[in-house]
């Protein structure tokens, strides 16, 4: 079993795929917003809130997502939002992240001062003025280096009450009586043409799209027609399926949704999941799932500390099927999820899963690699291929400056 020091594992270029902008911010930066805009926090020390709210380990998913509360209540302004874009660009590139995709719902920020459209070129501001600072390093300006890019995913949310911030509370209120299953399909409509104008007439660099929030009772076919809409116009698609539901899910994301990616897919190969009566049934079931999964290389962005603190049933990283995935070569990368709240890194995320389970030299570079092929990069497919070639060279770099053989 070959062993990857930390300095390696820093150096080499990385992705992260899968990580939220509102679960990914500096606590100082919450404190700081906090008291400037008069929020009210359970407490105004780093330490307190972290042991209060942002634990090491959770009960389960819900209590996961109590703390978005405060991350999303100081990002209720176009300041406040570039800076924490512009904060997650330079924590990721500190650690050697060269590409990230974050993702949020933009519906959940805009307000009576800001629209869904404000809001993405809020974060896209802070996320270029961090890429041109970066990437005027003579470093990467010389050549040497691969640069530090990005992309947008914005993120509608399966169910939502109007007891949410923003766009959600005011759809609520123009239409009480609206049926619950129409109004989310509507939201997520409504955030499609947003993201598409964003892209198609600011010249933001969308990436894609998902779906977030409450997995179970909430099913993925109530926004089938919004990802026909993106797919309709080119928009690359993933979805958080299989986190906390069954592979039903997951065939839900890829069917009805054409997902490109999944998020998490953690019950891939869950057969006891399935909702069929008899066991060969569902054990057919799954393995038709992920032989599809498989062949058509839908990549999986595992998020492996996140599923520990939200899945009670994971004793141990050694219960996670990450290492299944790896047996059936699926097409996987490694991801945060949210930086703050899983208190992790990308760095921290292939630590540990190079510490846990075997991974060959080879097998690791094709695992780092697939982030940046299977990115929705911005770009276009001539710029990403000359980017991950870029990226290939200074990978194989790294590996004969660290002595990675095999």
């Amino acid at each position: 079993m070959t062993t990857y020091s930390h300095e390696f594992l820093k150096a080499i270029p990385k992705t992260d795929l899968h990580v939220h902008l509102d679960g990914s911010l500096r606590v100082s930066t919450i404190i700081e917003i906090a008291k400037a805009q008069k929020i009210t926090l359970p407490s105004y020390d780093e330490e307190a809130l972290r042991s209060l709210v942002f634990k090491d380990r959770y009960a389960n998913l819900r209590e996961y997502l109590q703390g978005f509360q405060y991350t999303v209540a100081v990002m209720q302004t176009p300041e406040a939002l570039e800076r924490v874009a512009y904060e997650l660009a330079l924590d990721n590139f500190a650690e050697g992240v060269r590409y990230i995709e974050p993702r949020f719902a933009p519906q959940l920020h805009a307000n009576a001062a800001m629209s869904a459209g404000d809001v993405l070129a809020s974060v896209n501001r802070g996320l270029e003025r961090a890429r041109r600072e970066i990437n005027a390093r003579s470093e990467i300006s010389g050549g040497d280096e691969p640069a530090f890019e990005y992309g947008i995913i914005g993120c509608a949310m399966r169910m939502f009450t109007g007891e949410f911030p923003g766009y959600y509370r005011r759809l609520v209120e123009i239409h009480p009586d609206m049926p619950e299953e129409e109004m989310h399909e509507l939201a997520s409509l409504d955030l499609v043409r947003a993201l598409v104008k964003a892209r198609d007439e600011h010249g933001i660099p969308i990436a894609g799209f998902d779906l977030a929030g409450a997995e179970r009772g909430h099913p993925a076919e109530v926004h089938r027609q919004a990802y026909d809409l993106a797919l309709k116009h080119f928009l690359k698609k993933t979805v958080h399926a299989g986190e906390d539901y069954g592979p039903a899910s997951i065939f839900q994301a890829i069917t009805d949704c054409h997902a490109d990616r999944i998020g998490h897919g953690t019950h891939v190969f869950d057969a006891a999941l399935v909702d069929l009566p008899d066991e060969k049934e569902r054990s057919r079931y799954v393995r038709a799932l992920w032989q599809y999964i498989a062949d058509r290389r839908i990549t999986i962005e595992v998020c492996l500390t996140s599923n520990l603190q939200t899945m009670p049933q994971l004793k141990s990283i050694k219960d996670h099927p990450f290492a299944h995935m790896l047996e059936k070569n699926l097409s996987v990368t490694f991801c945060t999820d949210n930086r703050l709240v899983s208190h992790t890194s990308v760095t921290g995320e292939i630590d540990l899963a190079v510490s846990n389970f075997t991974i060959a030299p080879r097998d690791l570079k094709d695992l780092i690699i697939y982030g940046f092929k299977r990115s929705f990069f911005p770009g276009d497919y001539l710029e990403k291929r000359e980017y991950v070639r870029k990226v290939i060279d200074y990978y194989e770099e790294m590996e004969k400056k660290h002595g990675i053989t095999g």
